[in-house]
């Protein structure tokens, strides 16, 4: 079991975030929303919800409340530095 569905998070939803991050338009948008974002941003629920809401805007993905309460759930744990290249691998594993 991938260690998202821990949070409720459904293996559909990331494979469809994948797929539209395959689009080099989508994801383009998507790094714009996440450009400058650091570790204490990411351990602060309402700007992880606030970028929750424009990545999910900018992937055209609607998300329940109680999916985007997990997803803020999820990042909150995972205590990411977006400069610490071993944090980013093992998001990456996390996901391919």
């Amino acid at each position: 079991m991938p260690g998202y569905e821990k949070y409720g998070i459904s293996v559909e939803l990331v494979e469809r975030v994948k797929a539209k991050m395959k689009d080099p338009v989508v994801k383009e948008r998507v790094k714009t929303v996440l450009n400058n974002v650091t570790k204490v941003d990411l351990q602060d629920r309402a700007k992880v919800r606030k970028l929750l809401g424009l990545t999910s805007k900018a992937l055209g993905e609607k998300l329940s409340e109680q999916q985007a309460d997990n997803v803020v759930r999820f990042v909150l744990a995972q205590k990411i530095d977006p400069n610490n290249a071993l944090h980013l691998i093992k998001l990456w594993n996390m996901f391919r």
